[in-house]
């Protein structure tokens, strides 16, 4: 599977037989360019502006946006999980959608605007994910040495932060990523990535953690 940051919390993916999934597409509202993007599916995870700009999007994808299970193709499994986007239990933000994709053999993992900690049920559901797309930026969701703690306890392989401070959202009251990557060494990040490729046999050969351009 092919994955790249298109910025904020929108990654888009390519399975190996051509579908792809793109999550959570933001608006100019977020102050990253909008770049062209074409998909099969698109999965949002709450209706904020800079998680729902499907309008922006070609395609004209399937969009999944409720809890559930869904099979939108033959080599595509596709579960949406409830998570609140804040730490007391969706008062402040509501809830968000977190999104567990099966496809080429693997177990890729959305945890939209997760903004507190998964309980047991979440955690069993989401557990062993080949790629984790987490929240890294705090305030609006789980910041960055939370986002370590449920990367570990979920056990996840390669790990994709989002939701974080870049020139293009310099005035949110967010940080960068550095919190989050105190926690690995720096042989096992990777960072200024155009695209990354992944397959269940070369799993072993990935960074632990990959930091796209920008």
């Amino acid at each position: 599977m092919l994955f790249k940051h298109i910025g904020h919390a929108e990654f888009w993916m390519e399975t190996e037989n051509g579908i792809r999934i793109v999550t959570d597409p933001y608006d100019a509202g977020c102050g990253y360019p909008v770049r062209p993007v074409e998909a099969e599916i698109a999965l949002v995870s709450h209706h904020h502006h800079d998680h729902d700009a499907v309008e922006n999007l070609q395609g004209n994808p399937l969009v999944i946006d409720q809890a559930g299970k869904y099979t939108p193709d033959e080599g595509v499994k596709i579960t949406a999980v409830c998570g609140y986007h804040d730490e007391v239990r969706g008062e402040k933000r509501g809830e968000t959608l977190m999104f567990l994709i099966e496809a080429d053999g693997l177990r890729i993992v959305h945890l939209g605007d997760l903004g507190d900690r998964l309980n047991p049920e979440q955690e069993n559901e989401l557990r062993n994910p080949d790629v984790l797309m987490i929240p890294v930026g705090g305030f609006y969701t789980i910041d960055g040495k939370q986002a370590r703690e449920i990367a570990a306890r979920l056990n996840a392989k390669v790990v994709l932060p989002m939701h974080y401070k870049t020139d293009y959202n310099a005035d949110w009251p967010i940080t960068g990523p550095e919190v989050f990557l105190e926690g690995y060494d720096q042989k096992d990040i990777s960072e200024d990535a155009e695209a990354l490729r992944v397959t269940k046999e070369d799993m072993m050969c990935q960074p632990k953690v990959v930091l796209f351009k920008a």
